[in-house]
């Protein structure tokens, strides 16, 4: 049990940290200063949630196991996050739309693990969410103003819809890890929101002025370790400081 929880609370954090990590990555290149403290702070309470997450996760790991080494020293194919949030930061549509079908499905998802049977993984949801709203708040505003917006903002953001929204079922798929947390009361039973999740997002769309893509969602795997070209120079980043300089002490 201590090992499939173990990788639950992984593929929780993973999310959070691969996310934060592409958020990070965008600090004093914002469009504004402004928007550009926004999108620092939210990836600030991403790694929050991370720790909270990994900490829990090392403590069932045993002494030789912390926070540090989950995060950094793991090969490819154990991170379990989506492939979503793998995706890079080729615009700032990109970055919104990336940005607003995570929250979205986090709108669903942190409320459900406020129910959950671990007292602990309750405790990380309801302190997380406010975060979790404000975050769609800000991002659904985007979507909003740049589907609104000129003519070229408009057909960026429908080109990163187009691009992105067909990763989101990944959130939907059960992995065995996944269906063991819903019969243990841990995790939930992610088909039950998936319709109110695309209706929700597709609500936003059409305020936004944007429609729909056609296009059938894609058979991706991240969340069982199989992870796209963009993941490997990803954790070149994250991982060098501490495979370069083994135990660094700050």
């Amino acid at each position: 049990m201590n090992e499939q929880l173990t990788k639950y609370l992984m593929m929780l954090g993973d999310n959070a940290m691969i996310l934060g990590h592409r958020l990070s990555e965008l600090c004093g290149h914002g469009p504004s200063l402004e928007t550009d403290i926004a999108l620092t702070n939210i990836s600030l309470d991403l790694y929050g949630q991370v720790r909270s997450y990994f900490q829990y996760a090392a403590e069932l790991g045993g002494e030789e196991v912390s926070e540090d080494t989950i995060a950094f020293l793991r090969k490819e194919r154990t991170y379990l996050n989506v492939v979503l949030v793998e995706q890079p930061n080729e615009d700032f549509g990109h970055v919104i739309v990336r940005q607003f079908l995570y929250d979205m499905f986090q709108s669903f998802m942190t409320p459900a693990l406020m129910n959950s049977a671990d007292e602990r993984i309750a405790a990380i949801a309801a302190k997380s969410i406010k975060e979790t709203r404000y975050h769609l708040r800000f991002s659904t505003s985007w979507m909003k103003r740049l589907g609104a917006g000129t003519e070229e903002s408009k057909a960026r953001i429908q080109a990163a819809v187009n691009h992105l929204l067909p990763f989101a079922d990944e959130f939907f798929v059960m992995t065995a890890i996944e269906k063991e947390m819903y019969e243990e009361g841990i995790g939930p039973d992610l088909q039950t929101f998936k319709e109110d999740f695309y209706s929700k997002v597709k609500e936003v769309l059409i305020e936004a002025e944007l429609s729909m893509p056609e296009s059938a969602p894609r058979v991706v795997k991240g969340k069982t370790g199989i992870h796209s070209e963009h993941m490997g120079y990803i954790l070149n980043e994250l991982q060098y400081m501490q495979r370069t300089y083994p135990q660094m002490e700050w």
